[in-house]
């Protein structure tokens, strides 16, 4: 575009420098027409593609026709985490569930206290809850965590303080997820034979501080040929450690406080074969 201090400027030159920059400044502006009739013409599957570049909140702002709106849906958001930390950001997960159902990686942790308005905000309780938790959360708004169930292509799924109360199968139900990460979570009821059952493709488990999960580790033998890192840590589970012996990717084993015994000594040539950092709890002897 030509501004206006420019106008005079360019009748005063002589006619063939004159002609030469209306040409370019013309030029310039077909390009853009170009540029933008190009977008148009682009598919829902071209789209998604061009999302799958985008964070998730950057992909919601992009959607604004009907067919941008469709490409989002298909969209394979990429591995990038999301935070549910307050109830605007609940909120934007919830629109997600429908909007962007392919999302792969999220993180869910506390909305105690951060709303908009007053009052405090908790997620619901699950099945069994502790009568603890009910008292506290009696006079908060309440929030549901099933929705998240709808993102069926989730990878990597992070659980922290989120005052989660009573049991969630749901949660623990996802084929494709890889990472699995739940700390300071005292009142999620979890029994390791639920996790591993439902999480087929599982790697990664990572659990800190959680005093309601219960189970024998000989749960996690159904993930063998997938695990690469377990963490279980200030937990109340049991078992022995050498029923892990014969997992061939397992990289990492920490059973920080525990309940899970063994002996140390049993450890042979062909055990542990791809563990590079192994830390016990006082239970096992050796």
């Amino acid at each position: 575009k030509i501004k206006r201090h420019q106008k005079q400027y360019i009748f005063d030159m002589p006619h063939s420098k004159k002609q030469k920059l209306l040409e370019e400044a013309a030029a310039a502006s077909t390009d853009d027409d170009n540029s933008t009739s190009s977008f148009e013409r682009l598919g829902t599957d071209e789209l998604a593609n061009v999302f799958g570049f985008l964070r998730p909140e950057d992909i919601m702002r992009a959607r604004l026709n009907k067919k941008m709106r469709e490409a989002a849906k298909t969209t394979i958001v990429p591995m990038t985490e999301f935070e549910v930390d307050s109830v605007d950001k609940y909120n934007a997960m919830a629109a997600m569930t429908t909007a962007l159902p392919n999302l792969q990686q999220i993180s869910i942790g506390s909305m105690l206290g951060f709303g908009v308005g007053y009052g405090c905000h908790a997620f619901r309780h699950g099945e069994d809850p502790g009568a603890e938790m009910l008292s506290i959360n009696e006079n908060c708004y309440l929030h549901d965590m099933n929705i998240i169930s709808n993102f069926r292509k989730l990878r990597c799924l992070d659980l922290g303080c989120t005052r989660l109360n009573g049991r969630y199968p749901f949660l623990f139900n996802f084929p494709l997820l890889h990472n699995l990460r739940i700390h300071y979570e005292y009142d999620l009821k979890l029994d390791l034979e639920i996790l591993a059952g439902g999480l087929p493709l599982l790697k990664e488990l990572y659990c800190h501080k959680n005093r309601s999960l219960t189970g024998n580790i000989n749960c996690l033998r159904v993930l063998k040929d997938t695990l690469t890192k377990v963490t279980i840590s200030i937990c109340c589970v049991k078992g022995s450690f050498m029923d892990l012996a014969d997992f061939p990717c397992l990289e990492e084993l920490n059973l920080t406080r525990t309940l899970v015994t063994g002996d140390i000594r049993e450890i042979g040539e062909r055990d542990f074969l791809a563990l590079e950092t192994l830390t016990l709890p006082s239970g096992v002897y050796g």
